[in-house]
C-alpha cells in the first residue's frame, strides 16, 4: 500500500474489512454498505453524552434564513454575477 498522510491511512478496522470482503470474494462495496446498514440499525448506545452548542446571530437576512451554507453561498455567488 503507498504510503499517506497520518490523516488519510485507513484505519485498522477498515484493513481488517478489507482483508475479510477479499477472504470472502465479495466486493468491498458490498461489505461496506452492509456495516453501514448495521450500524444505522443498531440501538443507539447509552454512553453517548448529550451537548449543548451555543449558537449566535449573524445578521442573515431573513430571505436567506433556512438555507444550507451551500446554498446560501450560491445565492451570495449568483447575487455579485447578476452586479457584475
Amino acid at each position: 500500500m503507498k504510503s499517506l498522510p497520518q490523516s488519510r491511512k485507513p484505519s485498522p478496522l477498515t484493513l481488517c474489512r478489507v482483508k475479510r470482503a477479499r477472504q470472502r470474494r465479495r466486493p468491498f462495496r458490498e461489505i461496506l454498505e452492509e456495516t453501514i446498514q448495521r450500524g444505522l440499525s443498531a440501538p443507539p448506545s447509552s454512553s453517548v453524552k448529550q451537548v449543548r452548542i451555543q449558537t449566535h446571530r449573524v445578521g442573515i437576512k431573513p430571505a436567506y434564513q433556512g438555507l444550507s451554507m451551500n446554498q446560501l453561498y450560491d445565492q451570495i455567488e449568483a447575487e455579485d454575477y447578476g452586479k457584475r
